[in-house]
């Protein structure tokens, strides 16, 4: 069964757990969204998906806490009898009896949290839906360069590794080495991040493998990414005809959605740590409204228009 284990999320969230007699370890969340279960608790059962995560805010334990007791145990018993994940109480808010004992009976974990209810609603929706996301593995070097993510593709033995181990001799911050495991987390957001194995390991032909972390410091690394870039590193082919202005962008798909993607011909001589940061700041500046090609353009356009005004005279 797939999915992120309750567990995980008790450790991430540092939730309390207050039915530790049941065992969570084989429970596990298989969606990214939550619940409020207030219209539950008023007795609107229609449309209500139990295996989103339960939250209990201030308006839902207010209204929980004037209930009557008979109520109380009617409408609880019928909430747990759903196949409920976990509830979680926000504000350190804490279960009365009836409610405790409806959930030790149905056997539903109950934890809490200090956090405010739409701080931890946010947190953990983003926490899950980065764990939850589509997820496929691809072949590559993964580098922070600027804060733009750049994913350096090509056949084994071009020259990834080299070139991000020089990156981040320059300042750059390594993601993951030769695997990247890409999620799709919105139809705009693909995230990056290492398998835990080869979490801040890069391999050096000749060398062999190398911690980057113990090598150059903590802040050489990170865990996860957006990849905001593709650069594909190839052998330098003299019958085919390269970019040399820009006006097009190509791009790589991954999980359905396109990123911006250069092929870089390699030739001895080439410094590919300075290429690869040229292509992130270029990246970053077309974002921001700046493109160097259609101002190159622009000017050629109009010193044309100028020599033609001069020749019609």
């Amino acid at each position: 069964m797939e999915g992120v284990t309750l567990t995980r999320l008790i450790e991430k969230m540092k939730l309390q757990n207050l039915t530790p007699e049941i065992d969570v370890t084989d429970i596990r969340l298989t969606q990214p969204d939550i619940n409020r279960p207030a219209l539950q608790l008023a007795g609107y059962f229609e449309h209500f998906d139990a295996t989103r995560l339960q939250i209990i805010g201030f308006v839902e334990y207010s209204y929980m806490e004037s209930l009557p007791e008979i109520r109380k145990r009617e409408i609880y018993n019928e909430f747990m009898e759903y196949d409920v994940s976990a509830v979680v109480f926000c504000r350190e808010l804490k279960p009365d009896p009836i409610f405790m004992q409806a959930a030790l009976a149905h056997r539903i974990p109950l934890l809490s949290t200090k956090k405010s209810t739409s701080s931890f609603m946010a947190e953990a929706i983003r926490w899950l839906n980065v764990k939850l996301a589509p997820c496929i593995s691809v072949h590559g070097v993964l580098v922070d360069v600027y804060g733009e993510g750049v994913l350096i593709t090509g056949d084994s033995g071009i020259g990834k590794s080299e070139a991000a181990l020089e990156l981040i001799r320059r300042g750059h911050r390594l993601v993951t080495d030769d695997v990247v495991e890409i999620r799709k987390v919105s139809d705009d957001t693909l995230i990056g991040s290492a398998p835990e194995m080869l979490k801040h390991l890069i391999e050096l032909r000749g060398i062999g493998v190398v911690n980057v972390k113990a090598l150059f410091g903590a802040s050489s690394v990170m865990d996860t990414q957006s990849i905001d870039l593709v650069i594909r590193l190839e052998d330098w082919n003299r019958e085919k005809e390269y970019d040399r202005l820009g006006l097009e962008e190509n791009y790589m798909e991954y999980l359905g959605n396109k990123v911006v993607c250069y092929d870089i011909p390699i030739r001895p001589g080439r410094n590919l740590a300075v290429i690869c940061e040229s292509a992130a700041v270029n990246h970053r500046q077309k974002k921001m409204g700046y493109n160097a090609a259609q101002e190159l353009y622009a000017r050629v356009q109009s010193s044309l228009a100028k020599n033609r005004e001069e020749d019609d005279r």
